[in-house]
């Protein structure tokens, strides 16, 4: 179902009357943003959400920004600024290219990092999300390393270029997001993302389509694995 940017999975706009942890008692724990640019990305959030809802450990809402760094910074600085989520861990999510020769659509990325023009965002607990990956959607291959952040679809040179500079894969909101986020204040952050086009396997080629829905049902799949995430952060430290 289509929404405006900024229209989250399941129970309304985070602060929205359906929201989880705005009426009532407040959440005992922060709850859970994940943001994502597309509709097709939501949706995918959306119905793994529906058989997982229940490990969530807080509240969880899923945004869809759309296209693009400035959507992403706008929605995601809206979502944080409501009183329910202006503590939440946020995760960047949704579909992206891959850099590394070899890539496969369905191949996850996790990101150590995030790369934009506003500088590095380092992420919170990765080597803790490829494990749950693993279990999660097992026999799927999990590639960690810098994610780098791009205004436009990146094509041929301009991979090799991104590649020689250390990324793994390249999408155009997760670096904005997570910058988003932990200006507004500190908190944990991920971004994991499903490959959906790669070196040998470029949008442009036929058979992208199979490679698309290979995609999609991996994203449908991930959220046990950011339930896993979130609680472990919330546990005391010693």
């Amino acid at each position: 179902m289509a929404r405006d940017p900024g229209g989250a999975a399941g129970s309304g706009s985070p602060g929205g009357p359906g929201s989880p942890g705005v009426r009532g008692a407040p959440a005992a724990v922060p709850p859970l943003l994940i943001a994502c640019a597309l509709g097709i990305e939501q949706l995918a959030l959306r119905s793994g959400a529906r058989g997982e809802r229940a490990g969530a450990p807080a509240p969880l809402t899923v945004v869809r920004t759309g296209m693009g760094p400035a959507h992403a910074r706008r929605t995601v600085s809206r979502a944080l600024e409501r009183e329910a989520w202006r503590d939440a861990a946020v995760i960047a999510s949704g579909f992206c290219a891959g850099l590394e020769p070899g890539m496969h659509p369905g191949d996850l990325v996790v990101a150590d990092e995030t790369r934009g023009p506003d500088g590095v965002t380092p992420c919170t607990g990765t080597e803790l999300l490829v494990k749950a990956l693993a279990r999660a959607v097992p026999g799927r291959a999990v590639h960690t390393g810098p994610l780098t952040g791009s205004d436009h679809v990146v094509r041929g040179p301009e991979r090799a270029e991104l590649r020689a500079g250390g990324a793994v894969a390249v999408d155009m909101e997760s670096a904005a997001t997570l910058r988003t986020a932990v200006a507004a204040g500190p908190r944990p952050v991920a971004a994991v993302r499903v490959v959906v086009d790669a070196p040998e396997h470029e949008l442009v080629r036929i058979g992208t389509v199979r490679g698309g829905i290979s995609a999609f049902r991996v994203l449908r799949a991930v959220l046990p694995a950011f339930f896993e995430w979130h609680r472990s952060l919330l546990l005391p430290r010693r």
